[in-house]
């Protein structure tokens, strides 16, 4: 992770489970007697986010529905602690404005944002329940409001178009794009998480709605990861003076060749940082037009 991650240690339940008492039910030692959760467990997931959430960034009564995508909060972080190396070394000393495309109902993006460097943000999503959801989030503190505003996208073919005002200007954009190119390759990725399952049929279906939460647009889309990211690039030519760094999460390696041939179609100067938590590698792509700079 980040070195300057506060979330860079092993994680103090004694003193999540004072933030959160709930989260002591589903914290038990394990064969190597540390302290740990399940993490197959959606519902220990949720209580260990709001017990992270209230601990180190003072955000109190976080939630999501039944069904939504519980996101790792360490991870969510070190993307925007990179992406703050990113802006800082351009030395700008002005307040920061970034969008996140797809801030999905748990709006951590957004949230961490907030607390973590005071960035005001705009986050955005095409279901509605999300939309109420993110809101109901940023509600929950005077900081949160007066940080972040959530916008509706109605068009499921636009990313920024009705979404970025005219004379608006963003520091950056931020994505966690749906990975899977369908609902089969969604679910058969969750079914590799599940250990030691035997039921590949009903039963298991049920244990992924359970365990792996997340809506369909959250976890998949036609053409994958590969084809959302090229429709973003092509369509962020078009606001190319109103955003400095476009960036997204890049989950699969292999995806980046096809990546890197549309950012040169499109002109773009772009750089790939690299991120590992624990075992998992992964990256982001930040890519900028020249002569587009504020």
């Amino acid at each position: 992770m980040h070195p300057k991650n506060i979330h860079n240690s092993f994680y103090n339940f004694k003193e999540l489970i004072k933030s959160n008492p709930i989260l002591k039910e589903f914290v038990f030692i394990n064969q190597h007697k540390i302290e740990t959760i399940d993490f197959a467990n959606q519902k220990a997931v949720l209580e260990l986010n709001k017990s992270l959430l209230s601990h180190h960034h003072n955000v109190k009564n976080w939630n999501i529905p039944e069904g939504y995508l519980c996101p790792p909060i360490p991870s969510r972080a070190d993307y925007l602690y990179y992406l703050n190396d990113l802006l800082q070394a351009e030395g700008s000393k002005k307040a920061i404005k970034g969008l996140d495309i797809g801030v999905g109902a748990n709006c951590i993006y957004p949230i961490l944002a907030s607390q973590l460097f005071n960035w005001k943000m705009v986050g955005v999503d095409i279901d509605k329940t999300a939309i109420q959801s993110a809101i109901k989030n940023v509600e929950t503190s005077k900081k949160l409001k007066e940080n972040i505003e959530i916008r509706h996208q109605e068009s499921n073919a636009n990313i920024f178009k009705g979404i970025i005002k005219e004379s608006e200007y963003f520091d950056f954009t931020i994505c966690n794009p749906p990975f899977h190119a369908s609902e089969k390759d969604a679910n058969s990725a969750a079914l590799r998480k599940i250990k030691n399952l035997k039921d590949t049929t009903e039963s298991a279906q049920r244990t992924i709605k359970l365990n792996f939460g997340g809506q369909s647009n959250e976890l998949w889309c036609n053409g994958g990861e590969a084809l959302f990211i090229k429709r973003m690039i092509k369509q962020s030519v078009e606001f190319k003076k109103q955003v400095n760094w476009f960036t997204t999460l890049v989950s699969k390696n292999g995806n980046l060749k096809a990546i890197y041939k549309q950012l040169d179609k499109a002109k773009a100067k772009y750089k790939t940082i690299n991120m590992e938590q624990g075992n998992k590698k992964t990256r982001f792509v930040a890519w900028r037009f020249p002569n587009s700079e504020a």
